[in-house]
């Protein structure tokens, strides 16, 4: 299972989804006192005094990426079953994207009111996974291809 090297890349996006969820996304010191920051959970305000944090709907960016864990767990462990695999690398495929629009959205809607924010690492850490995923969909394709040439020549 491990000597696959689709299975290394949905590992590495397996990593690359944890780090989202512990890392900012989104990182705005301005020259006030105030600090916000954006996770995969939840938006921060940080005062001098007080800090406020938000939830809801941040929190969706976490489900869904927690979703796209579950799914690369799960394909890595039905490595024998490769059309089953196809087709859980493309519902990771769309629950990558929804995380990418989700992050999208709450990015550029905090950018509006905090123009002089910057992006955090776990902003990048999407683009691998999308990265990964395609990775192992397309070494997964390759097997699957090779077991039909080899059917094909018995």
């Amino acid at each position: 299972m491990w000597q696959r090297i689709q299975t290394l890349f949905l590992g590495l996006l397996i990593v690359a989804m944890l780090g989202l969820l512990v890392l900012p996304i989104w990182v705005n010191q301005p020259d006030t006192p105030t600090e916000h920051q954006l996770y995969a959970l939840h938006y921060t305000e940080k005062a001098e005094s007080s800090k406020s944090t938000f939830y809801f709907p941040y929190s969706i960016t976490a489900v869904l990426a927690v979703a796209a864990m579950v799914v690369s767990g799960i394909s890595i462990k039905s490595y024998t079953n490769r059309p089953l695999q196809l087709r859980l690398g493309l519902l990771n495929s769309l629950l990558l994207l929804g995380v990418m629009i989700c992050v999208v959205v709450f990015v550029t809607d905090l950018a509006k009111s905090q123009p002089t924010g910057q992006y955090g690492p776990g902003f990048w850490l999407i683009a691998a996974a999308v990265a990964c995923n395609f990775l192992a969909n397309r070494f997964i394709r390759k097997d699957q291809q090779l077991v039909k040439d080899s059917e094909r020549l018995r």
